[in-house]
């Protein structure tokens, strides 16, 4: 893979705010891991948690947010790089209020699964 054409324009920032982004965007990864972990977890390892539709239904979406995770945090990163590069503020990231919302709908779902099992 060759090297993207931003990381050739403005100035390179100083190596600690690089690997500082480099380790968030690989959190963001580890979390988006988690997710597709998640969700073969849910398929093969508690078939009787939920009927077979809504457990299909569960971990195709914890594995499809997963994958939108791992895009949206190289998009974030590299958005982030290159702000600093043109020394610009860093951008905004909606990132945190939507996996925060992501997180808490799958653990209400999980919790009223785990409530009205017999």
């Amino acid at each position: 893979m060759r090297e993207p054409a931003w990381r050739r324009t403005g100035s390179t920032p100083d190596y600690r705010f690089s690997l500082a982004n480099e380790r968030t965007f690989l959190a963001w990864i580890r979390t988006a891991l988690a997710l597709l972990a998640g969700a073969v977890a849910l398929d093969q390892l508690a078939p009787e948690f939920a009927p077979g539709v809504l457990r299909v239904l569960l971990c195709m979406a914890l594995a499809g947010i997963g994958a939108v995770l791992a895009i949206v945090s190289y998009r974030r990163w590299s958005a982030q790089e290159q702000a600093m590069r043109h020394n610009r503020e860093l951008p905004h990231s909606w990132m945190m209020m939507g996996m925060s919302v992501v997180v808490s709908a799958a653990a209400l779902v999980f919790a009223v699964l785990i409530l009205l099992r017999p």
